[in-house]
């Protein structure tokens, strides 16, 4: 797989971008999710009147762990490098908008996305579901095939390969999903090593 020839690049942010920093545990306490759901799948569920509490209280949590962002190793020199080749880039997150801005700037990223290509869980369907990044192709007029999804975690690997386009997993951890997965890396400092 020839890295270079891609140049529509998505990015999931929590643990892609940057270091893992959310506590899913204690989010799910805080919320009276149980243990191992899905966080929104969950409060999209709940009664109306819950609903509403749920989706305050969790951007409050979102807000607490975004301030206290930090690059993972090699995204900020990846990001610099995919823009030094004109490549498109674009976040899709299942946090909000707003908040993956306020990510991307505590970690310095901030100049490498336009605001409206930073898609959050209002602006499409969350992952894994591929609508995110059919849009960000759309916006950027290019098909499928020259784009990357780039993620740590199942659902943005499932959301790549739903739209067509290659996945890439990048992961410390001991988890796999190779029938998802096109490449994989330990850090993004491996990555940028492949482009060079």
């Amino acid at each position: 797989m020839n890295l270079q020839q891609y140049n529509s690049w998505v990015f999931d942010l929590d643990g892609t971008l940057t270091e893992p920093v959310h506590d899913f545990v204690h989010i799910r306490n805080e919320l009276g999710i149980p243990a191992n759901a899905d966080i929104l799948c969950y409060i999209d569920q709940a009664a109306p009147e819950d609903k509403c509490t749920m989706l305050e209280r969790l951007d409050e949590l979102e807000r607490h762990y975004a301030a206290l962002a930090h690059p993972a190793e090699g995204a900020l020199e990846l990001l610099e490098q995919l823009h030094n080749v004109n490549c498109c880039l674009g976040i899709l997150t299942r946090n909000t908008r707003e908040l993956a801005l306020l990510s991307l700037e505590a970690i310095g990223a901030e100049g490498y996305f336009d605001s409206e290509f930073v898609l959050g869980r209002d602006e499409s369907q969350p992952k894994p579901s591929p609508d995110g990044i059919k849009i960000l192709l759309n916006q950027w007029n290019r098909l499928p095939s020259s784009g990357v999804m780039v993620g740590d975690f199942e659902f943005d690997l499932i959301s790549g390969k739903q739209a067509g386009v290659k996945t890439i997993h990048v992961d410390k951890a001991d988890r796999h999903w190779p029938e998802v997965t096109d490449l994989r890396f330990s850090t993004l400092s491996e990555l940028v090593k492949q482009l060079k």
